[in-house]
């Protein structure tokens, strides 16, 4: 409703359309960008595009935390909260 009604749903949308091969293209290219601090992954089912965890350990050097929930999406924090925040603690738990 937050595009709809003010009619900016096609501005919105432009981001994605053109940024979607470029995006791509991150998950399918080497990488020497490395991030070596500790990382958790919640990969949401209905998230576009979903990376594989075989690409984020080459780039994430230290992941503690990987799941990949039932459930959610792009918006998984508005979609799921409870399984957002459950997840967030969950990898923070981790650094305790």
């Amino acid at each position: 409703m937050f595009y709809w009604l003010p009619g900016t749903g096609a501005s919105a949308a432009r981001l994605y359309w053109e940024s979607f091969k470029p995006v791509q293209r991150l998950f399918t290219a080497e990488t020497t960008d490395l991030v070596t601090v500790p990382a958790g992954c919640s990969i949401f089912p209905k998230e576009n595009p979903r990376p594989s965890r075989r690409w984020a350990e080459k780039r994430f050097a230290n992941i503690l935390h990987w799941n990949e929930p039932e459930k959610g999406g792009h918006f998984a924090a508005f979609e799921q909260p409870d399984l957002f925040v459950e997840e967030l603690r969950t990898f923070f738990r981790m650094l305790r």
